[in-house]
């Protein structure tokens, strides 16, 4: 189980002595920080107990909410003193970010950049940076400020000063305003759209009457000038921006529209690209008859990695392999040489007779961990590759680990409940530590079973092939003990559990998922009843043992529906059944041919991450040994993906 912020007396106990607190004392000081921080948050000073955490590890964090409330009286150089005492925590670029955001509201542009160091983070901190930059490098203040002025939707009021000087000073000119009218007309942002129309001349005229003509009927785009404002200023936005709002709207009467103003229209090479590059894109999606051959016309202009994408997916499709190789040739370097499309590239050469040449690109598939790289490994028959980096640590290590101040505010934090801000301080360590140093987290990470705390701390330190970490044994006895009772594959189960929550038992998604397993409320309801189980509501779902029971139980469910397979059932875990039930009305024959075809991005990566981790995790239970560990079984791979997979009901 992972552990959590209240650890038992014993866990207490032994942790004081570690770190050298009486356990008495520091339960008492932790309690007096609880209260204090509270206080501080909500600057009731007079309730703060200064004798009370009078050096306790986290006394910063007071301290950072009395400056933070002082701001911007206060000095720089007192931010300054703060930002060096507590540079190996996040406090220090907190307050540096704050220190920011009030000088530059109050005009206090000398202590602004005296506290800053390089471009800060978010908008309105960037508005107020450039603005104290405009005296003292206004050339790079310029260039900046233009880039925030070109936005579709509106900034923070934090930018006007910066958008008056630049406007006063002729930097954002009228060609300038048109553009982001443009950009905002083609986002939907109405107001701010017609605002920028008002600051614009009587010159511009048949430009905002052509625009609003076309607001009303897109078809009008046909008749729209070729020459439009000042020198024809305003002719290639409005035409970008007119365009890519027409293809999304009407794909087909877009590219008809396109194939009759485009021979009449001369457009700066980039906006024609901008242009064709999104209709190509539409046109594929929504498969829009008679566009293939102007698809294939325009794509090796536009070289676009989306739409090559989408183009190779059309041709396996179709089962056009030589247009595969074509397509596949197309595509950037970086993009042709990754696993998928060197498996496609050995596919299409196989299914076109060049033995040899297909083993050469499987091979170099098969160097990668991945669905791809385990599917190309089966192909050759060799062991798949899964570059498991070991690390080591001992006790005496830990031990150091653990007297480490950022170590110790993470501590102090989860005791008093601050959950959020421990993991904020744990990952400014990893991210702020020599490689090694972060290893030496991630393994006192795993010592302690912060389970999700764990996985966060590999991607922050990009710790890629440290798979024990990456994919630990957490919730093991739970997946195995209902695994075996419902007869789901628990490697299956930890699978889709380390990609839907990464082991964050109280997990929510923005559509309301749950849990470890990210259960929805009225599965986990459906669920319950079906095993004779009260409803557990929104929060009982999250109790971690019963929400791999009840995910467990509808895995299972979803195994039954495609007769035990497990690449349909874990698509359907994502998209749901009846997505799942048309897709398979299309007949694909073999199982990566089915993974292409689905046509969401979202779910097609979703079921190469669960199988791949699903590998991962079986070759970890035999000790890291991938011998006898396969992507998927033989009927897996074999059968035809069609509606005949669907159980008799």
């Amino acid at each position: 189980m992972q552990a959590s912020p209240f650890r038992s007396t014993f866990r207490t106990l032994c942790t004081a002595v570690l770190v050298g607190f009486p356990a008495i004392s520091w339960a008492a000081s932790d309690a007096a920080m609880r209260d204090a921080l509270e206080a501080a948050r909500q600057q009731q000073w007079h309730q703060v107990d200064e004798r009370a955490i009078e050096g306790h590890i986290l006394s910063g964090y007071v301290e950072y909410h009395r400056l933070r409330n002082q701001l911007p009286n206060v000095s720089s150089s007192q931010v300054l003193q703060f930002i060096d005492q507590y540079a190996d925590s996040p406090l220090s670029e907190w307050l540096r970010g704050q220190a920011i955001a009030n000088y530059g509201h109050a005009g206090r542009y000398g202590d602004l950049l005296a506290v800053a160091d390089g471009e800060p983070a978010g908008t309105a901190r960037q508005c107020y940076y450039y603005t104290a930059m405009l005296d003292r490098e206004p050339q790079q203040a310029r260039e900046a400020g233009l880039a925030l002025w070109r936005v579709g939707s509106s900034q923070p009021d934090a930018c006007d000063n910066l958008f008056s000087r630049l406007r006063t000073d002729g930097t954002i000119d009228a060609t300038a305003i048109w553009e982001r009218k443009m950009l905002a007309w083609q986002s939907g942002e109405e107001r701010l759209s017609n605002y920028l129309g008002g600051l614009l001349s009587g010159q511009w005229q048949t430009a905002l009457d052509t625009v609003e003509n076309v607001s009303n009927n897109h078809r009008a785009v046909t008749s729209a000038p070729a020459c439009l404002g000042p020198e024809c200023a305003a002719t290639a936005a409005f035409y970008k921006a007119a365009m890519q709002r027409y293809t999304q709207e009407n794909t087909p009467a877009a590219f008809a529209a396109w194939q009759e103003i485009a021979p009449r229209l001369t457009l700066p090479s980039s906006y024609q690209q901008a242009i064709e590059e999104e209709l190509a894109f539409y046109v594929l999606v929504r498969d829009v008859p008679g566009t293939i051959n102007w698809v294939d016309s325009v794509l090796p202009i536009l070289g676009s990695e989306r739409v090559l994408e989408l183009r190779v997916r059309r041709a396996l499709a179709e089962r056009q392999w030589s247009d595969v190789m074509h397509w596949i040739a197309e595509m950037p370097t970086s993009q042709q040489e990754s696993s998928r499309w060197q498996y496609w590239l050995a596919r299409a050469n196989e299914q076109l007779g060049n033995q040899d040449a297909a083993e050469a690109r499987y091979r170099q598939a098969a160097t990668d961990r991945s669905f791809y790289g385990f599917a190309a490994a089966e192909r050759l028959g060799q062991p798949y590759q899964l570059n498991l980096e070991r690390n080591h640590f001992d006790e005496a290590s830990r031990e150091r680990t653990a007297q480490l101040p950022a170590v110790q505010r993470t501590e102090a934090l989860l005791r008093i409940g601050e959950d959020g801000l421990a993991n904020s301080e744990w990952l400014h360590a990893v991210q702020n530590g020599s490689p090694q140093q972060a290893r030496a987290l991630a393994d006192y990470a795993a010592h302690q079973q912060w389970h999700a705390r764990l996985v966060q701390t590999t991607i922050a330190g990009e710790m890629w092939d440290a798979l024990d970490w990456r994919f630990p044994p957490a919730y093991r006895d739970s997946f195995l003990h209902w695994g075996r009772l419902t007869g789901v594959d628990p490697y299956l189960l930890m699978a889709i559990t380390r990609r839907e929550s990464a082991y964050n038992p109280v997990a929510l998604s923005p559509a309301g998922a749950r849990g470890l397993m990210q259960l929805m409320p009225g599965t986990a309801s459906l669920v319950s009843r079906q095993l004779g189980l009260n409803d557990p509501g929104p929060y009982g779902v999250l109790e971690p043992e019963l929400n791999i029971r009840l995910g467990s139980t509808y895995l299972r469910d979803k195994l039954d529906r495609y007769q035990g397979n497990r690449l349909a059932a874990a698509a359907a875990y994502n998209a749901g059944p009846g997505r799942v039930d048309q897709w398979l009305g299309s007949g694909v024959e073999s199982f990566d041919l089915f993974v292409e075809s689905i046509p969401f991005r979202e779910t097609r990566d979703y079921v190469q991450a669960v199988l791949s981790y699903r590998v991962i995790f079986e070759s970890l239970a035999n000790g890291g040994n991938s011998e006898g560990v396969s992507l998927l079984s033989d009927n897996e791979k074999m059968v035809r993906y069609d509606r005949a997979l669907l159980a008799r009901r």
